[in-house]
């Protein structure tokens, strides 16, 4: 049950946010799913450094809400590769090359960036 929490809270951020950006940006580019993959990399990051102390995050329904539920939930690397593959079946290579280079490089510098910014506070 935990987990189906957190999984809903983190499945409606990211429709949230993701619509946010297309009323935004337009859907010509998948900039919601990145988006939501780096901060969702930046947030289970900074819960594996600790945002959460250790003695509350090694209870499992702490672990089972937040990392798997809430991150699980939120973050989009399905959605990322149909969009990577749609943008190869309609004929943009750029754009699908793109999609995978700024979400594999943002998304591990967040998650760096997240470890690192709560381990040092």
């Amino acid at each position: 049950m935990t987990v189906a929490l957190g999984g809903a809270l983190g499945s409606l951020g990211r429709y949230g946010l993701t619509e946010a950006m297309t009323a935004l940006f337009g859907a010509s580019f998948p900039w919601g799913t990145i988006l939501v993959n780096v901060t969702g990399s930046a947030l289970i990051g900074a819960f594996a450094a600790g945002l959460v102390p250790e003695r509350v995050m090694s209870t499992s329904l702490v672990r089972e809400l937040l990392v798997i539920g809430l991150c699980g939930g939120y973050t989009t690397f399905s959605s990322f590769s149909l969009q990577t593959i749609a943008l190869l079946q309609a004929g943009q290579p750029a754009r699908a090359a793109a999609n995978v280079l700024l979400s594999v490089v943002l998304c591990l510098a967040a998650t760096y960036a997240g470890y690192e910014l709560v381990r040092a506070a």
